[in-house]
């Protein structure tokens, strides 16, 4: 029985005693004389037991049980069992100190037997409690807080604590789901589990709350900037491990959006902070994803029609493409979704038509990606300004046409080529996808072709 068991007494002799009974079990014993002494103690260790004398000066067994329950619950501990000790036989004082709490109650001079009995028993009892009731609070996929549990942290956190409220979502991780199936997206989730893991202290909370979407409180944390780096740290590491599992071509664009409320800023409790920190984490992925976005308080009507005018050009000027070229855009995969499914929705409703197609370059590694660099180039030069390319991977091209009729696919397949085959490339072949995007979904056609 290696068992760490504390002792509190003033008096030496019952110490004595104790220790000696214990020491001959292979216990590791701490003898402390007055329960300022424990509160102490018990601020950087942990026990399996104590035993407390309730009959001292200054402050009782009592007033020191219930000053510890106070700090376990003020700091999130988890409860350390105690066992009363007392010289008095007296009935009422055995039932009071069952009825605060205590886990068992012995009268001094000790038996030995009825010591140890009594110590192995509220021990391996509390060990197997606490086993059951940590294995109800953790989410078997990941190793962390379940929603219930975790919610509950958090919500004592929010009350107690200066820090930060934050709500995670991982961005496209349906798509991991539809194309590597629901197993590969198990690893997936296990893998962010243990990145936020390497990002947490003792004192944070993590909780897995839904599918994809995580929940967490991190203490002291205030400024802006720790929350930068900290998204930052989480998205870098977290695309590293699904790269490693996925493959290093991933072309899923994963990433993690944070929204965040603070507390006390913005409230001190859970009910009114996570509406919050969920409203902020819709504004993370209207702003591109794989960021954050914290509660900022809204401008109150009618403000000034001045300031709402600064901000009207600022935003204005932001967003303006004052130096945009005289060439297609080149997009990364997300804000090109973005523009598709825009005016894919705008044509439904209004008219319109448009075509999308797929290069893919193959052939001699020696050769394969310099020939890449040059045929997006070419595409630049050959569409219009209007025309949307995507560089799926190093070697693939997806392209979105607006405005181009069924009839002009081949038109614009031929002046690519055309100037593509104006010189030698050695080893490299270009395979091509090309169809007109539907609008109404009875009617469709495609065309492969080999070049």
């Amino acid at each position: 029985m290696n068992y760490w068991i504390v002792v509190v007494d003033d008096e030496v002799l019952s110490l004595t005693n104790a220790k000696n009974i214990l020491n001959d079990q292979n216990m590791r014993v701490s003898c402390l004389r007055s329960g300022r002494d424990l509160l102490k103690f018990m601020e950087t260790h942990t026990p399996d037991l104590i035993l407390l004398d309730i009959m001292m000066p200054e402050m009782d067994g009592f007033e020191t049980f219930r000053a510890l329950r106070q700090m376990e619950e003020r700091t999130g501990r988890s409860r350390t069992p105690v066992i009363f000790l007392t010289g008095v036989e007296d009935s009422e004082t055995e039932r009071r100190s069952l009825k605060v709490g205590a886990s068992d109650f012995i009268r001094k001079p000790f038996n030995k037997e009825v010591l140890i009995r009594r110590i192995q028993n509220t021990v391996t009892n509390t060990k197997t409690i606490e086993s059951l009731t940590e294995e109800a609070a953790i989410d078997r996929l990941t190793g962390l807080l379940n929603k219930a549990s975790g919610t509950a942290r958090v919500a004592k956190l929010c009350e107690s604590r200066t820090g930060a409220l934050m709500f995670l979502d991982l961005d496209n991780f349906k798509l991991v789901n539809d194309l590597y199936g629901h197993d590969m997206g198990d690893r997936v989730l296990a893998a962010f589990a243990d990145v936020v893991r390497h990002n947490v202290r003792e004192e944070d909370v993590v909780a897995r709350v839904g599918g994809d979407e995580f929940l967490a409180f991190f203490c002291d944390m205030q400024k802006e900037e720790a929350v930068a780096v900290l998204t930052q740290r989480l998205n870098d590491q977290f695309v590293g491990e699904a790269k490693t599992l996925l493959g290093k071509a991933l072309d899923i664009p994963l990433g993690i959006s944070v929204g965040v409320a603070m507390a006390p800023e913005h409230g001190q409790d859970y009910g009114t902070l996570f509406p919050l920190a969920d409203g902020a984490l819709y504004t993370a992925k209207q702003n591109g994803k794989h960021g954050y976005a914290i509660h900022r308080k809204e401008v109150e009507p009618g403000a000034g029609k001045e300031n709402l005018r600064r901000e009207f050009i600022r935003i204005s000027q932001i967003i303006e493409e004052r130096n945009e070229g005289n060439v297609p855009f080149v997009l990364g995969p997300e804000p090109f979704s973005f523009i598709y499914r825009f005016v894919k929705r705008f044509y439904t409703r209004h008219g319109g038509k448009a075509v999308k197609m797929l290069f893919a370059l193959s052939g001699d590694e020696k050769y394969l990606h310099e020939e890449a660099e040059r045929f997006c180039w070419l595409l630049q030069k050959k569409l219009r300004k209007s025309d949307i390319i995507m560089q799926n991977k190093p070697t693939q091209f997806f392209l979105f046409l607006p405005e181009l009729s069924e009839q002009d696919m081949d038109k614009v397949i031929e002046r690519i080529m055309d100037a593509w085959g104006q010189r030698k490339h050695d080893g490299v072949k270009i395979e091509y996808i090309m169809e007109p995007v539907v609008f109404d979904e009875s009617l469709r056609s495609s065309e492969v072709c080999n070049l």
